[in-house]
């Protein structure tokens, strides 16, 4: 594979130099128009005044040599410079010619000339130098380059200030965007009052996209405090007649119709919890209650408490090495393991946080694991990090994307549920203050990684 080379301009450039980097171009662009307009105009006025004065005194050196027959104001007959088109005039009419050549001080000329007597005369001719007016020329020329830098050097800093501004109120917009997108509906950019009004400082194209961003703000917190509440309102509405219908599979007689509809109903149950649980998450009505912890250990009872076969590992806090072997759960959730794993989980520094929070996070991970990968699914316990991890597909790409959504489980291939263990997972994650990230190993199968805040 042949490599392409790397170009000369950075990968980002800002936009307040793109902005003044197209101003100066156009300053330049207008200056050089400018200059070459004035320079041609200003040759041509040259041109044209010297092409009179010949044409003024060939006249009167003519009139002078009629009268005296001596010759005057510069006139000479038959010079040998004279141009061709001027040495043969067919009659006895003044004509003016351009000549470029450069004769030791004499620069360009314009020359003057007419027959004086019949076509055998000889011609008298006036040579006017143009030297002069074309050092004014280049005097001009050096001028208005001079003149041009100046304002371009005084121009490319308002340049530079003026789109600073504009780029300052994009990078607003675009912060205010991006906070919008991190869950943050309060973030406004400020380009709109309460009335809906642009503000009277002005109104351009970046107050538009700015009163765009506050518009679309405005209208997803209305449709997520709809949805919010919404939730809230099924699962409290639910509530009631799930206990009821527990209530009622409690009376039902012994057999494998009541057992199957009771646990249907403890389905319907947990469903109705978790709703309430995301309600309240989403209304910002839980807070944490601290309390140092062996952090191992709450792992292991969290574990434990799925009942579901899990190996538990915990690795020593200053070496790579794992204390003990790992530790595995059946289905009743007795673990069996060796005791010297458990007195390093226990002799571990404790952890500030909340166990119970900490439980269903980790509890939520290891379900999720079981029922949407498969075994072994092994949890890591490494200083204040929890790693769960599973050897199934993995997490679908549009979740490690977008993260977890509720009632959407991802691929089909993950299997079945109602989507809530991940998204409440995360919100117990922020309510401790802890990061909760998701990946797929190299290998294959779903990592999820638990940081306790210091």
């Amino acid at each position: 594979m042949r490599l392409l080379p790397r170009p000369w301009w950075p990968a980002r450039v800002p936009l307040r130099w793109k902005i003044a980097a197209l101003a100066a171009a156009t300053a330049c662009l207008v200056a050089l128009t400018v200059g070459v307009l004035v320079h041609l105009w200003t040759a041509g006025d040259i041109r044209d005044r010297a092409g009179m004065e010949a044409t003024n005194s060939v006249y009167s050196a003519m009139d002078v040599y009629r009268r005296t027959g001596t010759l005057a104001g510069g006139a000479e007959l038959d010079p040998a410079e004279l141009p061709a088109v001027l040495r043969h005039p067919s009659d006895g009419d003044r004509r003016v010619a351009y000549d470029g050549h450069v004769e030791g001080n004499l620069g360009p000329s314009v020359w003057g000339a007419q027959r004086v007597d019949g076509p055998g005369g000889p011609v008298l001719a006036v040579r006017i130098n143009m030297s002069p007016q074309l050092h004014d020329l280049r005097r001009l020329d050096a001028s208005m380059a001079v003149a041009s830098l100046v304002s371009l050097a005084a121009a490319l800093p308002l340049a530079v200030y003026g789109a600073g501004l504009v780029a300052r109120r994009l990078r607003r917009v675009a912060e205010t965007a991006a906070r919008i997108s991190g869950g943050d509906l309060d973030a406004r950019t400020g380009a709109r009052t309460d009335g809906g009004e642009a503000h009277a400082g002005g109104r351009d194209e970046v107050t538009d996209i700015a009163a765009t961003v506050d518009l679309m703000a405005d209208s997803l917190g209305r449709r997520l405090r709809i949805e919010r509440q919404f939730t809230a309102d099924v699962a409290h509405e639910l509530r009631t007649p799930v206990g009821g219908l527990l209530a009622a599979a409690d009376l039902l007689p012994p057999g494998e119709t009541e057992d199957l509809l009771r646990a249907r109903v403890r389905d319907l149950r947990g469903l109705v919890e978790d709703l309430l649980e995301i309600s309240r998450l989403d209304a910002g009505a839980e807070a944490p209650v601290p309390a140092r912890v062996p952090l191992a250990a709450v792992v292991r009872e969290a574990v434990a408490r799925t009942g579901l076969d899990t190996e538990v590992e915990t690795v020593k806090p200053g070496g790579p090495g794992k204390s003990g072997e790992s530790e595995g759960s059946g289905e009743s959730g007795d673990f069996g393991g060796s005791g010297e794993s458990g007195q390093s989980g226990e002799s571990a520094d404790p952890v500030e946080t909340d166990p119970r929070r900490l439980e269903r996070i980790v509890g939520n991970l290891v379900v999720n694991a079981h029922r949407h990968g498969r075994t072994p699914v092994r949890v890591t316990v490494a200083g204040r990090t929890v790693v769960v991890r599973d050897h199934g597909p993995g997490f679908p790409a549009d979740l490690l994307l977008d993260g977890p959504r509720r009632f959407r489980t991802g691929a089909t291939e993950r299997g079945t549920g109602h989507g809530l263990g991940l998204t409440i997972a995360l919100g117990q994650a922020r309510v401790l203050g802890a990061e909760l990230r998701l990946d797929n190993a190299p290998d294959g199968g779903a990592v999820a990684t638990l940081r306790l805040p210091l």
